[in-house]
């Protein structure tokens, strides 16, 4: 393990050329965020702020990362989960001057470890996937809060935390939810996931997906995604759910729709996308057929209860490179991918470079916009806020340019037909 104090903690730093490959690998397919980069790298934005970010080491994160740098922000990074960071590409980030603590690999005490390392110096924004970080200072450091501008959260799940911590007045900063706009939301959840998803239960078991029943445990953007995806690829789609209207979304998208006490009995692979714990728990393990593949794309690895499946097995093993077997006390076979933790990033290298573009170009304007209120001196409110949509807008328009397609605009006179209440039939 490579260390020096107060720059960087990661595997190998002899790992770095390979990183450095990578991340120009996603730079040449991440042309929104590189324009970023080339508008604001001379007048530097950021410089004089400290961004501290707890988001997967990705080859995607390292160009949002070395952007960040590049126009002019101090920045510091720890991973937002023990088995996403990719080694090569952390290497290359620490010897590129990043303060960077992540490994893949980490147990807890190493993970919040790593958080800690980030906040050592008060940041003036934080950029986070999941929330842990945000949670970390509220829960030890919460007199840093007060030097805080601001921050952005990623992910459906962080969201959902943060707007609960909102609502009980517990939230001690302003939070942007980047996970809720248009150009994240629609297509990093859907598209990425499901793509994603199904690239690491490939990667784990290099099973046949085709005539296969697949279950997917929640039919929200990121199920959805895995769910068209795995379909298209000849699965026989089943969906579990909680919401009735989810659950009546799925049934008209043409899926079948059961309970999991029924979708247990029947599937061959399951993958969990609700943000809920103990989705799949002992119960259903033991009504499951032999050698049923069961992974997690959820953030958290709570969707899988394996504590349950543990007791229920007679002998385990990892069978493969992320895939443990459980043999149950009849001989036959449950087979857990990643170890519960989410597939797309542990067993595989996360969703792909175009969609993570805009996502995070969506952090670059966020924490662009939160430096220059603190600039002008604006006060923003301790809540969870929406993005405005014309940020949103603005990356649809130039993910579009960079594709080379053109999109049809508005005449004046359209433009005041949509907004003109006294028109008719």
């Amino acid at each position: 393990m490579d260390h020096i104090k107060g720059k960087y903690k990661v595997r190998d730093l002899k790992l770095a050329d390979k990183g450095r490959m990578r991340i120009e690998w996603a730079e040449s397919r991440m042309p929104v965020l590189m324009r970023l980069r080339k508008q604001y790298a001379e007048s530097k934005p950021f410089k004089g702020f400290k961004i501290t970010g707890c988001l997967h080491v990705t080859k995607e994160t390292a160009v949002l990362i070395e952007t960040l740098a590049i126009c002019g922000a101090e920045v510091s990074w720890s991973g937002c989960n023990p088995l996403s960071t990719n080694d090569e590409v952390a290497a290359a980030l620490a010897l590129g001057g990043i303060e960077i603590y992540a490994w893949y690999g980490q147990n807890v005490e190493e993970f919040y470890w790593s958080i800690d390392r980030t906040i050592d110096k008060a940041p003036d924004t934080t950029l986070d996937d999941g929330a842990d970080l945000i949670f970390t200072i509220h829960k030890r450091f919460p007199h840093l809060s007060d030097h805080i501008i601001g921050g952005s959260e990623e992910t459906t799940t962080g969201v959902q935390r943060l707007r609960a911590m909102a609502d009980d007045g517990k939230l001690l900063y302003p939070v942007y939810a980047v996970n809720d706009t248009e150009t994240k939301w629609d297509f990093d959840n859907v598209y990425g996931t499901g793509q994603s998803t199904l690239d690491g239960i490939l990667r784990a078991s290099s099973v046949l997906l085709a005539g296969k029943n697949l279950v997917v445990a929640g039919y929200g953007h990121c199920g959805r995604g895995v769910a068209i995806r795995a379909r298209g690829m000849g699965s026989n789609v089943i969906v579990t759910e909680v919401r009735p209207a989810a659950a009546l979304k799925a049934t008209l998208d043409g899926m079948r729709v059961m309970p999991m006490e029924e979708a247990a009995r029947v599937g061959d692979v399951f993958v969990t996308a609700t943000g809920m714990k103990d989705v799949i728990r002992g119960h259903h393990f033991e009504l499951m057929k032999d050698d049923a593949i069961v992974c997690n794309t959820g953030h958290y690895d709570v969707e899988l209860n394996l504590k349950e499946l543990a007791e229920i097995a007679t002998h385990q093993r990892e069978i493969r490179a992320d895939n443990r077997e459980y043999t149950r006390q009849d001989g036959t076979k449950i087979y857990v991918l990643a170890d519960g933790r989410l597939v797309n990033l542990a067993a595989a290298e996360g969703h792909p470079s175009e969609v993570m573009d805009m996502s995070f170009a969506n952090q670059f304007m966020t924490h662009l916009h939160l430096i220059q209120s603190k600039k002008n001196g604006e006060t923003l409110p301790r809540s969870v806020i929406d993005l405005p949509a014309s940020v949103d807008e603005e990356i649809a328009r130039l993910k579009l340019e960079t594709m080379g397609l053109r999109i049809d605009t508005l005449t004046p006179e359209q433009q005041a037909y949509a907004i003109d209440y006294s028109a008719g039939t």
